[in-house]
């Protein structure tokens, strides 16, 4: 059964994409816990980050970086924290977040709600970023 993120790449779910290329996906974080707080993934599915073979990982890890340049210049922030974690969708994916303080990763279950069009407006600026 495809993944969530699988559907997501397929189109059958929206997102809120802000970059892609042949083999990878930047969208953002419908649950967020700041806002632009993107999710990085490679279109092939694979539960485990680190069972990735190894081109897919470079790969994905330059694409993340590519996405935090432009995340950082879109969204005003100290740094672009980055996270592995999630056990719900199995399917490899990294957290960019923008950051104020190590707060914002240290308390990764408190949400910002943002409205559609919020989401559609910030994922534009975000998208004008990204080379």
């Amino acid at each position: 059964m495809a993944s969530l993120f699988t559907k997501i790449i397929s189109g059958e779910i929206p997102a809120y994409k802000v970059a892609e290329d042949e083999n990878y996906l930047a969208f953002l974080d419908i649950f967020p816990t700041a806002k632009g707080h993107t999710l990085v993934i490679p279109k092939k599915e694979v539960d485990y980050l680190f069972d990735l073979d190894d081109n897919t990982y470079i790969g994905l890890n330059q694409f993340a970086k590519k996405v935090a340049i432009g995340l950082k210049k879109a969204i005003p922030c100290q740094k672009i924290g980055v996270m592995v974690l999630g056990l719900e969708v199995p399917h490899a994916h990294i957290h960019l977040v923008p950051m104020q303080s190590e707060k914002d990763l240290l308390h990764f279950s408190e949400k910002v709600t943002m409205t559609p069009e919020e989401f559609e407006a910030l994922r534009e600026k975000i998208a004008k970023e990204i080379d």
